[in-house]
């Protein structure tokens, strides 16, 4: 789809972020014309300063964009925080004083995308989570984003908004206290060993340019305001990711399972189904989970 040069201004959320850098660098490339927040001091002209917990400080940024489109993916997003006020804070109030600056300043916004997350499903004893399920979330990281959830469906009738549940995903750039960097660290320190959980569970681990591709394709899509899962329906082996971290690095790590990091009644299996998804975009999962880490360890 060409883009209308006059309605293409872009506001990210979090820009600096993992995620939201390599977002800018795709819809960069994609002509889309880029802004975006950021919470500390920046010299990019389009980068501006703000918390978002700040009600004056978003309605300055949105009068000052004046955005076409809006991806919100600002977040506490480190489910071990432990400030849960912060989370709150963060999560439910800053997400609201984004929709609410947009409406009540008129901003004729075409789109809205608010990044949820898969912690919403919580326990569910299923291997395959779908959005017709009841959510359960059973740390504060998922019921923020719950709550989220719920206080954007009230400005469902008056702007588009499409609210995104993200499974796992990784890539260059993601911090190291989340699990795949974890693992790649250690073998790029040359470390003999790891602590890990439960290694025979299986999870999504997609790559953040499959995640910033779904999110330009929902930009454009015709859907009206839903919920909709971001994922690919291909549970990986954690297994899987150490033996492909061993050929990369030419060398096996040995593994020491942290009774700490094991779970009750961990399900072996999730996955997100992407049959919703599949109704509003089509979807091309093409990165494999050895290149993702082939671009993380060379890094």
């Amino acid at each position: 789809m060409k883009l209308d040069s006059l309605s293409n201004r872009v506001l990210i959320t979090g820009i600096n972020g993992f995620t939201g850098v390599h977002l800018e660098q795709y819809l960069l490339a994609q002509g889309f014309d880029v802004y975006g927040t950021v919470i500390g001091e920046t010299d990019n002209n389009k980068h501006f300063k703000c918390d978002i917990t700040n009600k004056s400080e978003v309605y300055d940024v949105m009068q000052s964009v004046k955005p076409d489109y809006v991806i919100h993916i600002a977040a506490i997003s480190f489910v071990g925080e432990s400030n849960a006020s912060l989370i709150y804070d963060v999560n439910v109030m800053g997400s609201e004083n984004i929709l609410e600056a947009l409406v009540e300043h008129k901003i004729k916004v075409k789109k809205v995308i608010l990044a949820s997350s898969a912690t919403v499903y919580g326990n569910q004893g299923q291997k395959v989570l779908d959005e017709s399920m009841c959510p359960k979330p059973v740390n504060h990281y998922g019921i923020s984003k719950l709550s989220m959830e719920h206080m954007a469906t009230n400005y469902f009738d008056k702007l588009n908004i499409i609210i995104t549940r993200p499974f796992n995903y990784t890539g260059v750039g993601q911090a190291s206290h989340f699990l795949i960097p974890k693992i790649v660290g250690h073998y790029k320190d040359g470390k003999r060993e790891i602590e890990l959980g439960n290694i025979h569970v299986a999870r999504e681990f997609n790559d953040v340019k499959f995640v910033v591709e779904v999110y330009h394709k929902l930009l454009l899509s015709s859907s009206d305001s839903t919920i909709v899962n971001l994922s690919s329906n291909n549970p990986i082996k954690l297994l899987e990711v150490i033996e492909l971290m061993n050929q990369l690095a030419g060398y096996k790590i040995e593994i020491k399972v942290n009774p700490l990091f094991v779970r009750e009644n961990e399900i072996d299996s999730l996955s997100g189904s992407t049959t919703k998804l599949k109704k509003i975009i089509e979807i091309d999962n093409h990165y494999s989970l050895k290149d993702t880490l082939m671009d993380m360890y060379a890094k």
